[in-house]
């Protein structure tokens, strides 16, 4: 019987931390032949995922240019993926999330009749613009997918309310299968400022802001928030590695250059980024991945957005939403900073997102599909 070929594809460092365990898991199946197709949207960033994985790729589009347009992104990418789908007629596509590498590799697999598996689906926060253009990317990629490895039974639900009942199955996340790959307690950080921070002295805050909604106002915001925060406490650190973003980068610096105590640094390799939040007392974010990782670790979370597509996390009490302006982020911190029992409390709220098998569930799931087995994977059910 020959063997499934799967291409997984994918463009952006977040991506790649969740697939690069579920292309490892998918190498231990004889049954199973599996290729990597990346498009390199992110170029650096997603190079430092593939180093850490050891995952070499089958093919790289390398798309990446200085101030690329969605619509230039898009446009490379399913030309590229046109190539590679004519060449290797693969029996099953996967792709991950809300990117636009996402939507590229699901629309270029329906272009050549090919099945769609589609990693993380069904999250939603019903407003098209908020993520964006994510939250567009992966209802799409949803409507076009064939099988939907929906990370929690919501995601599920989410599905279900738009007619997609088929081959879905509930296999939490597999960036909790990644933590478990990179943290650990003997780590010793690369990165010089990292090493310098005495984390039994100073209460780190790991933060991330880049979306592309929050430009403007709302990331000056956050940034004012911040400033305030440390400044109330003295034995408060900020880290925020900066996104690459030009204008990320501009706001950061421009209010926070200065500051003692706040850290600017590059973006972090995945290990070093989950080995820092195993360390910090409380992760600040307006990223979706984060949301999931950092429960994992025991860290709550305040989520830097209006709303989240993840709200499980809201639900199981690891996440607060904090918005996007400067008054309400800073009550968000101090009630985390000033109440030890409110913090306890988040700390050790049960993380509704995975247990660690979501890989291996998803590769049962395919090998169910595909007939190479009678026995489906066993659902994930949080606690």
């Amino acid at each position: 019987m020959e063997k499934i070929k799967i291409i997984s594809i994918f463009g952006t460092r977040p991506e790649a931390v969740k697939m690069c365990p579920l292309v490892l898991e998918l190498q231990k199946h004889g049954e199973i032949q599996s290729l990597v197709c990346v498009t390199a949207q992110h170029r650096h960033m997603l190079d430092q995922v593939l180093d850490i994985f050891k995952i070499h790729p089958d093919y790289d589009l390398d798309i990446m240019e200085e101030k690329q347009s969605l619509s230039k992104i898009l446009t490379k990418s399913v030309l590229g993926l046109d190539e590679v789908f004519e060449k290797e007629k693969p029996d099953l596509v996967l792709v991950h999330g809300d990117t636009s590498t996402t939507f590229a590799g699901a629309l270029s697999a329906f272009y050549h009749k090919i099945p769609v598996g589609h990693v993380e689906a069904g999250l939603r926060t019903y407003n098209r613009y908020s993520p964006y253009p994510e939250e567009l990317n992966r209802t799409l990629t949803g409507a076009i997918a064939e099988l939907h490895f929906a990370p929690t039974p919501l995601n599920r639900e989410n599905l279900s309310r738009e007619n997609i009942v088929k081959n879905v199955y509930v296999t939490g996340n597999t960036v909790i299968d990644a933590i478990h790959e990179t943290v650990r307690r003997d780590y010793v950080f690369r990165e010089d400022a990292l090493r310098r921070i005495d984390y039994e002295k100073e209460r780190v805050i790991l933060v991330t802001a880049h979306r592309r909604e929050n430009y403007g106002e709302p990331l000056k915001e956050i940034m004012q928030a911040l400033k305030v925060i440390v400044g109330a406490h003295p034995d408060v650190r900020i880290v925020y590695p900066v996104h690459l973003s030009p204008v990320v980068r501009e706001t950061a610096y421009g209010v926070l250059g200065s500051l003692d105590r706040v850290d600017l640094i590059e973006p972090l390799a995945v290990d070093e980024m989950h080995n820092l939040m195993a360390r910090a007392f409380l992760v600040m974010t307006d990223s979706g991945g984060l949301q999931e990782e950092a429960p994992a670790l025991g860290k709550p979370v305040l989520v830097l957005r209006r709303e989240t597509e993840r709200p499980e996390a809201v639900k199981a009490g690891t996440v607060m939403l904090a918005g996007v302006l400067k008054d309400h982020i800073v009550r968000c911190a101090e009630t985390l900073l000033g109440d030890p029992a409110a913090y306890g409390k988040m700390a050790r709220a049960v993380n509704p997102y995975g247990d660690g098998n979501a890989c291996r569930r998803i590769a049962q799931a395919i090998l169910y599909y595909y007939k190479r087995t009678d026995r489906p994977p066993e659902e994930f059910m949080p606690q």
